[in-house]
């Protein structure tokens, strides 16, 4: 059966690293992404790419609360994604998962600058990309940088890895009567301010017909399964 996916972008929350801690990594949830990962690297031709954010230790909308300016606050949390990281690519080449840490603030002791042909072609030889330090530039969170990096290595999609099974029409652990969408356009995402992604990554995939899937990455196995294109997992967000 043909891959529905060959060439995607996972994205990752950074609060998803938390796990049952209320800051920081957890060791168990780390290690459960990068089998994950191994799992749906098993599938011949499939190319990874991630992006994940650095809520679980530093949040630059957190900023003000501490006194500390925007801009700085952002930058700091660019620096806490380089954190996560670097945890996830040990975490994976303990399973033996070649990867290539990327970041896109100069940081040459430990991450490769982001160079688009380079990142291309780390894919193409069969290794997990890492995308860090968000889009290297504040106002922009790693949902857009998300959006932006996937668009530059035409990825095929973006699988937002969740700790919920797609999109709901309001909170599911608030409202366990809320509706979950099987399928939804962007122009609805955006009318009715779903709050899965920012809207500045919603426009930018929007405009390159980048289509986005929302599901419950904790499941074992979905994310195996969601680029075989396995049907029911998860919501899909397309024009």
């Amino acid at each position: 059966m043909p891959l529905k996916y060959k060439r995607l972008l996972l994205k990752l929350s950074g609060e998803s690293l938390m796990g049952d801690k209320s800051f920081g990594i957890s060791a168990d949830r780390l290690h459960h992404y990068a089998l994950e990962i191994k799992k749906a690297k098993e599938l011949e031709g499939v190319e990874i790419a991630i992006v994940i954010g650095g809520g679980n230790i530093y949040r630059g909308l957190q900023a003000s609360d501490s006194g500390i300016e925007r801009v700085t606050g952002d930058y700091m949390g660019m620096l806490a994604t380089c954190i996560n990281g670097m945890a996830l690519q040990s975490a994976l080449e303990n399973v033996g998962v070649y990867t290539r840490l990327v970041s896109a603030i100069e940081m040459r002791e430990i991450a490769e600058p982001y160079i688009r042909r380079r990142a291309v072609r780390h894919l193409e030889k069969g290794r997990v990309v890492i995308f860090s330090a968000g889009t290297g530039n504040p106002y922009f969170t790693t949902d857009s940088a998300a959006a932006l990096r996937a668009n530059e290595i035409d990825a095929n999609v973006i699988l937002k890895g969740t700790r919920v099974d797609g999109i709901y029409s309001e909170d599911p652990e608030k409202n366990p009567n809320a509706k979950k969408y099987d399928a939804i356009s962007f122009d609805t995402a955006i009318s009715e301010n779903l709050k899965v992604m920012d809207m500045t990554a919603f426009t930018l995939c929007r405009e390159n017909n980048l289509p986005i899937v929302v599901f419950d990455i904790n499941e074992k196995y979905n994310l195996y399964k969601v680029i075989k294109g396995q049907e029911g997992l998860g919501t899909l967000v397309k024009d």
